[in-house]
């Protein structure tokens, strides 16, 4: 497993990353992707180590601090060989965001317990207003505390959507972001966000890369997702221009030669300058073996990186909510 340095620090990760949302298990609401088996989960998080992922991203809110439990019982003993990031802002799904320096001070602390741990090595802010960042410079003067406290090693925010990233480029402190980024979402590349990312020795941790699953080959129109998964609140409409996406791009991929799709969707998000790493969400063995066995492949074609961005420039992968549709939780779209 190939290796890069989170932006201008001396830390580095492997090109695939372990999304753990998922296998903190269901909570309460559209916030996951259902029940899952904790004895499956930790031998997921084994293989990964085995295989090369050195990176494992998680948040205390997901599955309400079970996943961050998951990691600290599978790497407690083993912390030297891990890179383990995790997230503050908010206590719960359902609560209210607490950027407080008391708040986020706290939020940490409960994680290192379960992570069974003295330090993170990458904290990041979940998803912030991010005009907070100029008007509230608390919020990073307490995060700068606890880098000098040697409880994080480095900072990051994991942010809503591209666009709004770029209001952080400019913080020094701040090494990397966290945005969705796959074959259907480009935001990252056409609203410039990439572009400034390097130019201020920052990196991208590429979130998403399989679109929920969309791009993994695995869901058809006959999906049918089970009680507590997320991806069951999006409108049908929504589903089936994703179903209609996944199928002309691995209709593209093949044309160059590579299959199967979520091979392509893995290897497209590394082929980007300024991409540090790939999270994907995997829940057992199997998806490891195989996100490993794509992401080793290396970066695709050139001429199909710019035929995939081509696509993005004149097609919209995303269906609006009607006017009377209220947003949906800003945790939940990840």
């Amino acid at each position: 497993m190939r290796r890069r340095r989170l932006g201008n620090t001396d830390i580095e990760v492997s090109e695939l990353a372990f999304g753990a949302w998922g296998i903190g298990g269901r909570t309460d609401g559209p916030t996951s992707y259902g029940d899952t088996n904790d004895q499956v989960s930790l031998r997921a998080l084994d293989h990964a180590l085995e295989s090369g992922v050195t990176f494992f991203d998680t948040s205390n809110v997901y599955g309400a601090g079970h996943s961050e439990t998951l990691l600290g019982q599978a790497f407690h003993t083993k912390r030297s060989d891990v890179v383990l990031a995790t997230k503050v802002g908010w206590p719960s799904y359902t609560g209210a965001a607490d950027f407080s320096p008391e708040g986020m001070r706290a939020s940490l602390d409960g994680s290192l317990k379960r992570l069974q741990t003295d330090y993170v090595d990458l904290l990041q802010l979940h998803n912030p207003p991010l005009d907070w960042l100029r008007t509230r410079p608390e919020i990073l003067d307490a995060l700068q505390g606890l880098v000098k406290a040697g409880k994080v090693r480095a900072l990051g925010v994991s942010v809503r959507s591209p666009e709004e990233a770029s209001t952080v480029v400019g913080e020094s402190s701040v090494t990397t972001i966290q945005a969705n980024f796959n074959m259907m979402d480009t935001r990252v590349v056409s609203s410039g966000l990439l572009d400034k990312m390097q130019a201020g020795g920052h990196s991208i941790l590429a979130r998403t890369p399989l679109c929920f699953g969309f791009l993994s080959g695995a869901i058809d129109r006959s999906t049918q997702f089970a009680a507590g998964d997320h991806r069951a609140a999006w409108s049908p409409e929504q589903r089936e221009r994703w179903i209609e996406g996944s199928e002309s791009l691995a209709h593209m991929a093949e044309e160059h030669g590579v299959r199967p799709l979520f091979e392509a969707a893995l290897r497209f998000c590394l082929s980007i300058r300024g991409v540090a790493t790939v999270i994907s969400g995997m829940f057992n063995e199997a998806e490891v073996s195989k996100n490993v066995a794509a992401v080793d492949e290396g970066p695709l074609p050139k001429e199909l990186v710019r035929d995939i961005l081509a696509l993005n420039a004149t097609t919209s992968f995303f269906v609006a909510p009607a006017a009377d549709q209220k947003p949906r939780d800003i945790l939940v779209k990840k």
